[in-house]
């Protein structure tokens, strides 16, 4: 059945609603043990904190008593929890950079391109609380810009694959809530005190369920903006009504 212009408005605004309504069911997945989809893209965080503690790993103790929990640990807790992605680096590059010792600067150096010997004299007098020599003030700069650029890619990729994947999630969310609701509602035939809705075999794959499945693929897009879209359709039908009195 085709919509009237004049409800042209009002089925946006139903469509952001679906929309909204999706991402909200897959946002309650985060009270899941492992955080529900608030845990996607963080492997990529993890990828980049392997590359120099390749030992570091989840929910594991660390052998070192000036840090009781792993590195990823910690970062997975501030993921889940959506902290600011700029205080997330900032963090991840400090713990990193607590666990520069003698025993993982040739790592580390290895994968920031950065001369070993200097920085294990480096690791060595920031333990000890010596100063630095000017040449082992330049190699500690290059680290800590290496470190920032790797820790940058991670959290970047990550941020991607979170937004991307809650995307999707929401998408199928909202398609299946827009097939059911079409079959809840598609041809209701009275009886008695109740309606019953079409029989299975006249809704699903037919015209109705299609439309239905098109609408709950337009929720998602719609969703940040149906507000502002459903007012701006509505203004343009009372537009083209004046013109054409």
């Amino acid at each position: 059945m085709d919509i009237p212009p004049f409800d042209l408005g009002n089925t946006v605004a139903a469509i952001g609603a679906l929309g909204l309504a999706s991402y909200a069911l897959v946002d309650a997945t985060k009270i899941g043990r492992q955080g529900g989809v608030s845990n996607s893209g963080f492997a990529f965080i993890e990828r980049a904190v392997q590359q120099l503690l390749p030992d570091d790993k989840r929910n594991k103790s660390s052998a070192d008593s000036n840090m009781p929990r792993s590195v990823l640990d910690i970062l997975h807790a501030n993921w889940i929890a959506g902290m600011p992605c700029p205080d997330q680096k900032a963090i991840a590059r400090s713990l990193l950079k607590l666990r520069l010792s003698v025993k993982t600067a040739e790592r580390f150096a290895t994968i920031t391109h950065v001369d070993k010997d200097v920085l294990k004299s480096v690791a060595a007098k920031m333990n000890n609380g010596s100063d630095l020599e000017p040449n082992e003030a330049n190699a500690l700069g290059r680290f800590d810009l290496a470190l920032a650029a790797l820790l940058d890619e991670g959290y970047q990729r990550a941020d991607q694959r979170y937004r991307n994947a809650t995307r999707v999630y929401a998408s199928v969310v909202a398609v299946v809530l827009a097939v059911l609701g079409g079959w809840a509602v598609s041809h209701p035939v009275s009886g008695g005190t109740a309606a019953m809705t079409a029989p299975i075999e006249e809704y699903f794959f037919h015209k109705q369920m299609w439309i239905a499945f098109f609408c709950g693929l337009l929720a998602t897009p719609l969703a940040p903006i149906s507000k502002d879209l459903a007012s701006a359709l509505q203004a343009g039908v009372k537009v083209a009504q004046t013109i054409k009195r």
